[in-house]
């Protein structure tokens, strides 16, 4: 049985602990929180202070860090690799390269495993650009979010000073969607493909009109979109927009020869975003313990890793099932 820990305790944390029930070959030691453990309530596990994550050690296989990729993850996953196997969902595009060179020196270093930016996208998207890209040279891939709330957009909207709480959904151009699909090639630009609407609770006496301008102006989140921001009470967000809706498309058009259209499609339609992405992560960290026990220290992602590494069946049974 694997051992994992729960680092942080929101909606990815709890998605994780449900996910984790779901997994034969894995026990849950527990939730370690910055918060007083006595107010975490769990659906049964057992909460702690980070400060005793160190006391644990000997208990812990493996740590999935469910904390927010604006602050948490850069500072985390390299220090918590230093003393244990990780696995993190840091979804920062622009910044995977510079998380992961962070992330790999420390693990080599400490001769620990890191899988980093797990889940969806970057997770499984970007697994199914790069077959679709290595599979059909020729051609254009086009990669679609939502209808649906982003964790992390909507967790940098709420460390915003001024902001009580806030929702985000990230909604795609059905339109030029559908021209895609029809086998017309199209160049897009970011503002293109995408509309970002915010809602906002703000704190008394914050400034909307600042707050306002701080989020459509926040580099790698809102700056390259098209952004509308609606200011409302909590009762009202509490009411309609606290669900975890989300999805996307990965659409490649590529030519195998003139006149020869093919079109690969993968396409996610989530009830619940973090339970999904938490899903993902339990899957990684049976990879990351594999590893580990290989000795293959470092840091990876879902592109360096084999399918099987993922499963609980073993290679002749995925070679006779899934063949």
């Amino acid at each position: 049985m694997t051992k994992i820990a729960i680092i942080g305790y929101g909606n990815l944390g709890r998605g994780v602990e449900r996910a984790l029930t779901l997994a034969p070959d894995m026990d849950l030691v527990g939730v370690f929180t910055r918060r007083a453990p006595e107010t975490v309530t769990t659906y049964g596990a057992k909460a702690y202070h980070m400060d005793d994550l160190l006391n644990k050690k000997e208990e812990i296989d493996v740590c999935i860090l469910c904390g927010g990729s604006a602050t948490d993850l850069p500072v985390q996953t390299p220090e918590i690799t230093k003393m244990f196997h990780t696995i993190d969902s840091f979804d920062t595009h622009a910044k995977i390269p510079e998380h992961f060179a962070n992330v790999d020196k420390v693990a080599k270093e400490h001769q620990t495993v890191s899988i980093i930016s797990t889940g969806w996208d970057p997770g499984l998207f970007s697994l199914n650009r790069l077959y679709a890209q290595s599979i059909l040279p020729k051609g254009e891939t086009y990669t679609f979010w939502g209808k649906g709330v982003s964790q992390g957009h909507s967790d940098a909207l709420r460390r915003i000073e001024g902001v009580a709480d806030a929702t985000q959904y990230t909604i795609p151009n059905a339109e030029v969607i559908q021209k895609l699909k029809a086998g017309d090639l199209l160049e897009l630009s970011t503002r293109d493909k995408h509309f970002r609407e915010c809602f906002v609770v703000l704190e008394a006496g914050a400034d909307a009109k600042a707050v306002k301008e701080e989020i459509v102006s926040m580099p790698n989140y809102f700056a390259e979109y098209d952004t509308e921001v609606h200011f409302i009470s909590q009762d009202e967000l509490t009411k309609n927009h606290k669900k975890m809706p989300h999805g996307g498309t990965v659409l490649h058009i590529g030519q195998t020869s003139e006149q020869t259209n093919q079109v690969i499609e993968y396409n996610l339609a989530l009830d619940s975003n973090p339970e999904f992405t938490a899903s993902v992560l339990v899957a990684y960290a049976r990879a990351c313990a594999r590893l580990a026990s290989e000795k293959k220290f470092g840091a990876y992602t879902v592109l360096d890793i084999a399918p099987k590494y993922l499963s609980t069946s073993d290679d002749a049974t995925l070679r006779k099932e899934l063949l």
